[in-house]
């Protein structure tokens, strides 16, 4: 069946953070709560901590993410009290687009989809306005669907967030893609339901992906895709 609409994924498929979250970042925060810890343990920490976020049934839950944070405070020598508080500072910013950049691609690749006649829409497993999101990006007018896991109460890969998404765009499963970083969240979560998917991995490896899913290092490899 023809693809008429294609999903996208956001955080690490169309935008990546800055300093904010990384090392020295993650430093300046939890310095502000009094909790000491060493920036050059942070991407020891991140590894370290990198299990899948998951709830028991996928409902969102701000906590989830708190506690992912906060095991990567620990892991660069973080303790006390102040490591969840500076946690929710860092979720909290998490939230907020000037922290973030897009990848150079994506405002040519998502104008070229609009032109050539697909809908296009969001599923993003976060608390961040998607509305804000499309304004801070100028990505106004290209989005049919925008869905946030906080705004719809269960996160990927719950099944019902890619209905919620193909409902609003009005497609059926076999008609729509979705494109994202996580194979877990974005691949097995759309595969389930019936539709396409599309691993975006811009370094390292595609580790877990499945034989028939295509994976790309930029978004400019998706349309010949399509």
């Amino acid at each position: 069946m023809k693809t008429r609409t294609v999903f996208f994924d956001v955080d690490f498929t169309l935008i990546y953070p800055g300093p904010a979250f990384q090392g020295g970042g993650y430093a300046d925060a939890c310095a502000r709560h009094g909790v000491p810890v060493d920036a050059a343990l942070f991407d020891g920490a991140v590894a370290a901590a990198s299990a899948p976020l998951h709830s028991e049934g996928h409902e969102y839950d701000p906590g989830i993410f708190i506690d992912y944070t906060a095991r990567i405070i620990e892991g660069m020598g973080g303790r006390g009290a102040g490591v969840i508080r500076a946690a929710t500072d860092l979720y909290e910013a998490w939230g907020v687009c000037h922290h973030f950049t897009l990848y150079e691609e994506v405002p040519d690749v998502l104008r070229d989809l609009r032109a050539s006649g697909y809908g296009i829409g969001l599923i993003s497993n976060t608390q961040r306005s998607l509305a804000t999101f499309e304004r801070h990006f100028g990505l106004d007018g290209l989005f049919d669907v925008a869905i946030s896991s906080s705004e719809h109460g269960y996160m990927k890969p719950h099944p019902s967030i890619f209905e919620a998404g193909l409902r609003r765009a009005g497609v059926a499963a076999a008609e729509a893609v979705m494109v994202g970083d996580s194979v877990s969240h974005d691949i097995a979560g759309a595969l389930a339901l019936g539709m396409s998917g599309v691993l975006v991995v811009r370094s390292g490896l595609s580790a877990g992906a499945p034989p028939d899913v295509p994976v790309i290092r930029s978004l400019r490899e998706l349309p010949p895709l399509l």
